[in-house]
């Protein structure tokens, strides 16, 4: 049984690739750029020469810095690279992998799959989604009250209401409708 809760899943943040950091500072930064400036003025200016044309030196510089400042304002701005095969799936505690992320898109999609496979097929529904929404109400029971429908029957019936209780001890004989489902899952919540 997992640990987390349904306010975990809706809280989660995203994990973020660790920077790298940089060795030599600010001033070693702005170093190696002017020696990629005069770099790339001597490249362009032995290219003209060759070919017979001759541009003021001052041109060529303010050309190429104003390249370089607008390549590492566009790299400043530009969206996080997706992560790689590897990096998009983590392993959870039960040993399954399970794609990072938005948790809350995760969330979705862990329930949206078998509520859909389950839907209008009461052993599916019986065998897959009941026993995950008796977890749920288990750990809001456990978390906020400090029990579990195993351990204190009597109390968590009275914390459960008579519905629910119901709905999870003996379910019906077919799956609920969406309406009945949105229920069900507000009463978890009011837990």
């Amino acid at each position: 049984m997992s640990s987390t809760s349904i306010d975990d899943l809706l809280s989660a943040e995203e994990d973020r690739p660790p920077r790298r950091p940089r060795s030599g500072g600010r001033a070693g930064q702005v170093l190696r750029t002017l020696v990629a400036v005069a770099a790339v003025v001597v490249v362009l200016v032995a290219g003209l020469r060759a070919v017979g044309l001759r541009v003021s030196l001052l041109v060529l510089v303010a050309g190429v810095v104003a390249l370089f400042t607008v390549r590492r304002i566009v790299a400043a701005l530009a969206p996080p690279p997706p992560p790689g095969p590897a990096a998009r799936r983590a392993e959870t505690d039960e040993g399954r992998a399970m794609p990072t992320g938005d948790a809350l898109r995760t969330a979705i999609n862990g329930w949206e799959r078998p509520l859909d496979w389950a839907s209008g097929n009461r052993e599916r529904f019986a065998e897959r989604i009941l026993p995950r929404l008796g977890e749920l109400a288990d750990e809001r029971l456990r978390q906020r009250h400090g029990l579990t429908r195993e351990t204190d029957p009597a109390r968590a019936r009275a914390l459960l209401g008579d519905p629910l209780w119901t709905f999870l001890a003996a379910p019906s004989r077919r799956p609920p409708s969406p309406r009945d489902l949105a229920a069900i899952v507000a009463e978890l919540e009011k837990i």
